[in-house]
């Protein structure tokens, strides 16, 4: 197959914001894809080579990118950079680059009309793979020297693409739901295919490999996919609700209150002696928390299993738990043993997906409590997450100050019904977070991604005054806008927003951001904040619940201000949900009347 086809279909992609489109666009490439390559252009399509937790890096540095276009093309790197400047998008600049190349190739310079040959999509994505695997000395110009031959016989629209990729911004506003929908209609002849398709996804957080299963093998193989130890599985999520009579109504007048422990969330997968840790985006994480495997060695009695937890930095003195941000001195490349030692952690497990070859994903909550107890032999560094049934609001009330009172965040409510499996990759009411700011106002954070900025005058001149923040809504797969935040950001983060977002930055509106409002820099949703505000008003400016409360008139967040986090351990879809948000409001009003 060549690479053309894949580019004539990222070009129609690109062309519209409208999803259903851009799953039949897809449709019709998938028609066309060879079986034995159907995994690659799915990854491809992601705009990555491996599932995520394989941990193979693509990204190439910008500079070391257009270096590799200098050879490809004939151009100086300072020629480059000045299209570069102009355009603010790599993949456009290679584009225009590649049309006014002037290296000649042997061929054309023996002037030999023999037609050029094609790429193909195996070539552009071993030549991909080969770059993302060059390691050691001479790596770099390893690097260079493989993009530089694919961009010389890359058109110059298939430059663009490749230059996207080789950069990890492809940007074509597809989401994994919309590749999902392509297949089911591609490859599942019936209804009942896209779930079948979706929990296979769950189970693997492989596209790809669900994709080759379900060309080669069909539906019914797929239904068959199963957990494996060593392959993430996508993590359960849970809602929002504002007080404690609205959550046990809906979990059916009782439930099990869990503390919300202010930590990072870790899937732990055990076999034998060997530990794999992974953050909830599925990053492989191992590296950094080379204490947890040791206790979960020791201390998880199964040869084999699947832990969910959350991993908390404590003060081993006094046992106190200390905030996310202590946490977070954890995540670096080196030091890591003098991190281990200056913030030390504990494991706070939490749910059981698998046991030496029992799936617990498909039973009940209380069924995987209760093997979660068998298998774990708890100390001071690993405890089973503190949990209590309650049926009456005053005991979810005291339970949720003591969770307060011992450093959490609030509480996880989860249903204890027979139905209350765990639902890899959904968000549902199974599971409602009920945090401590729901008391009064908006003392609540709320996680919000970045789609747009303004510039800023003054003081801020020459670099951005406010950000356009958005939620997440899960109907639609869009990110609805709520409100624009400028306060909270000292002189330093100001300073480094610009070059934090450029790699987000886009011509105009991503398909996904749905805005009313004009901003003068628009961005790929990507970065999440953590947001603080004074309340949720109504707005004639926002998209966000737009129609949900009133008639021509969204939510949006007043008085919002940066707290500082920036919450790199969340994908923009992990962000808050404007259905949550609908619920904040709601709240609100309840405790104003």
């Amino acid at each position: 197959m060549q690479y053309s086809e894949i580019v004539e279909t990222y070009e129609k992609i690109e062309a519209t914001s409208k999803r259903l489109e851009m799953t039949d666009y897809l449709v019709e490439l998938l028609h066309r894809v060879p079986r034995e390559i159907i995994d690659k252009v799915i990854y491809l399509t992601q705009g990555k080579l491996y599932p995520d937790y394989y941990g193979v890096e693509l990204g190439l540095a910008e500079k070391m990118a257009i270096r590799a276009l200098s050879m490809a093309s004939g151009l100086s790197t300072k020629e480059i950079e000045e299209i570069y400047n102009k355009t603010g998008d790599l993949g456009k600049t290679t584009e225009n680059v590649l049309t006014k190349r002037r290296t000649k190739t042997l061929t054309e310079f023996l002037n030999v009309k023999k037609e050029k040959e094609k790429l193909t999509v195996l070539e552009v994505y071993s030549t991909l793979e080969r770059i993302a695997k060059a390691t050691g000395p001479g790596a770099q110009d390893t690097k260079i020297k493989l993009l530089a031959s694919l961009l010389r016989k890359a058109s110059p629209k298939e430059g663009k693409y490749i230059m996207r990729t080789i950069t990890g911004k492809l940007r074509l506003g597809i989401a994994d739901m919309t590749i999902i929908d392509a297949m089911a209609i591609a490859y599942g002849k019936t209804k009942d295919a896209k779930p079948i398709i979706e929990r296979a996804y769950n189970l693997t957080s492989d596209l790809g490999e669900v994709a080759k299963v379900l060309v080669e093998k069909g539906l019914d193989e797929v239904r068959r996919i199963k957990i494996t130890v060593g392959r993430p599985i996508r993590p359960m999520l849970a809602e929002r609700l504002s007080t404690a009579e609205e959550i046990l109504e809906k979990l059916g007048g009782k439930c099990s209150a869990e503390y919300k422990y202010d930590g990072e969330r870790i899937q732990a997968h055990k076999n034998g002696e060997n530990i794999t840790l992974y953050s909830r985006r599925l990053e492989n994480i191992t590296h950094h928390y080379p204490d947890i495997c040791k206790i979960i060695v020791e201390r998880v009695k199964a040869e084999k299993a699947i832990i969910e937890g959350e991993c908390v930095a404590i003060n081993p003195e006094t046992g106190e738990l200390l905030p996310f941000q202590e946490l977070m001195h954890r995540r670096r490349k080196y030091g890591v043993e003098e991190a281990m030692e200056k913030y030390p952690t504990a494991f706070f497990p939490f749910d059981i997906l698998y046991v030496d070859g029992e799936d617990f994903t498909v039973k009940p909550y209380l069924d995987r409590r209760k093997k979660l107890r068998e298998i774990i032999e708890e100390n001071d560094r690993i405890k089973i997450s503190k949990s209590k049934i309650v049926d009456n609001t005053k005991d979810l009330e005291e339970f949720f100050l003591e969770a307060i009172e011992d450093g959490c965040e609030g509480l996880v409510c989860k249903s204890i019904n027979l139905d209350s499996t765990y639902q890899a990759g959904a968000r549902g009411w199974l599971w409602i977070k009920y945090k401590r700011e729901y008391k009064s106002e908006m003392t609540d954070t709320v996680d919000l991604v970045v789609v747009g900025a303004f510039w800023g005058r003054g003081r801020r001149a020459g670099t951005y005054g406010a950000l356009l923040m958005a939620a997440y809504d899960e109907e639609t797969d869009t990110f609805k806008t709520i409100c624009k935040v400028g306060s909270g950001f000292t002189d330093e983060d100001l300073k480094k927003l610009p070059e934090i977002l450029k790699s987000y930055e886009m011509e105009h509106i991503h398909p996904r951001v749905d805005s009313k409002m004009e901003a003068d820099v628009w961005f790929t949703p990507g970065l999440v904040l953590e947001i603080i505000g004074a309340e949720i008003t109504l707005s004639p400016l926002h998209t966000c619940g737009l129609n949900k409360i009133k008639e021509g008139v969204g939510l949006a967040i007043r008085f919002p201000r940066f707290t500082g986090k920036i919450r790199d351990d969340k994908k923009p879809e992990d962000a808050t949900t404007v259905k949550e948000i609908i619920e904040m409001y709601k709240g609100q009003l309840k405790k104003a009347a």
